[in-house]
């Protein structure tokens, strides 16, 4: 299997032949703008995740008093627990892609503004990794489902 750098493109051209040009200069521009504030509101959401985790607890019990249910009353101070621990969970998986996000937007914007190709190379790779970031995470998470669904389906078929 070729490299990269090596291979052809259908026309015949090799890909380090190719060029950015205004055009895409603009594009990136615009595409770095638009990952400064995905990756903004995404730090500023994962920080309203933590906070609701460190009071779920207290939130759950405060609930459940309101329905003046004594067992479940016992019980909630461990489903708080489990549900803070599963939000600051999303939160630290969802922190990540964000700031591979907003180091790609930091150094996309600072290579085009200084013609600078290490930067440009890095924001690329900030790119790349939140991608496979997320396309990582999205395979685990279907494969979870999938491990979910022929439980289920085995279970059912069991009990038969």
């Amino acid at each position: 299997m070729e490299q990269y750098n090596q291979a052809t493109t259908g026309a015949g051209q090799h890909l380090f032949e190719l060029q950015v040009d205004q055009q895409s200069i603009s594009y990136l521009g615009e595409t770095a703008r638009w990952a400064r504030f995905l990756s903004i509101v995404g730090f500023v959401l994962c920080g309203l995740m933590i906070i609701f985790a460190l009071f779920a607890g207290s939130i759950l019990t405060t609930f459940a008093r309101l329905g003046n249910r004594d067992a479940l009353t016992s019980n909630m101070g461990l489903g708080g627990a489990f549900v803070s621990l599963v939000y600051i969970v999303i939160a630290l998986l969802y922190f990540f892609p964000c700031l591979y996000l907003f180091n790609f937007s930091g150094k996309m914007q600072m290579a085009l503004r200084n013609n600078d190709q290490t930067h440009l190379n890095a924001s690329f790779a900030n790119l790349k990794s939140c991608f496979k970031f997320v396309g990582i995470l999205t395979i685990v998470f279907l494969s979870f489902y999938l491990l979910g669904t022929i439980v289920v389906v085995s279970v059912a078929s069991m009990m038969r």
